[in-house]
């Protein structure tokens, strides 16, 4: 058999569409870098009951920090991150701070509420069984757990558990708590009075 021989017309075009090829590449990559980094995003808001039935807004908590976890009772995960979420919220909650645990079960309150018990949370644990919220925020797993500035913007999101008591995470919401006061304060002085 032969060997076929390339034109240099042949090796130019396969030559151009290798470059249009690493071009398109290249700009898809930089949109991805950009869409991912182009910085924090507003949370998306809801209405879902606690545990007594009380409807609770996320919108209604800005002016504060809030920790919202998305969580299952059958999720190992989860139930391992609990007690540090609790101790966190004992620790924060007389703060400008706020903890929203948000059960995806799909039996609701009849699994949740014995789960609170046993775990003796404290905390506020809301009930979604059609994933509205996980959904809102394109949940992939749980547990969850988005970081949400005063002004209601995600600056972290947090996949699988950690531990929400330790020296290094309650630094972080304290500087968050801190900063936010800074925020704002320095944000209406470059407003001007109202």
């Amino acid at each position: 058999m032969a060997a076929r021989r390339t034109t240099p017309v042949a090796r130019r075009r396969g030559l151009t569409i290798g470059l249009v090829a690493a071009s398109v590449g290249v700009a898809a990559a930089a949109g991805l870098f950009w869409l991912q980094h182009r910085g924090p995003r507003l949370a998306p808001d809801f209405a879902v009951p606690d545990l007594s039935g009380q409807a609770v807004r996320l919108s209604a908590l800005r002016g504060k920090v809030v920790l919202l976890n998305l969580w299952t009772t059958w999720c190992p995960p989860c139930r391992e991150e609990m007690p540090s979420m609790q101790r966190l919220y004992e620790r924060l909650r007389n703060r400008d701070f706020q903890l929203l645990a948000v059960s995806q079960d799909e039996d609701g309150k009849q699994v949740v509420e014995p789960f609170v018990k046993e775990m003796r949370l404290s905390f506020p644990v809301l009930v979604d069984p059609d994933h509205q919220v996980g959904d809102r925020y394109g949940v992939w797993g749980y547990p969850e757990t988005f970081v949400i500035d005063r002004t209601g913007h995600v600056v972290e999101r947090v996949i699988g558990p950690r531990d929400w008591a330790s020296p290094e995470q309650v630094a972080s919401l304290e500087a968050l708590i801190a900063a936010a006061d800074e925020g704002g304060a320095s944000a209406q002085a470059r407003r001007g009075p109202s």
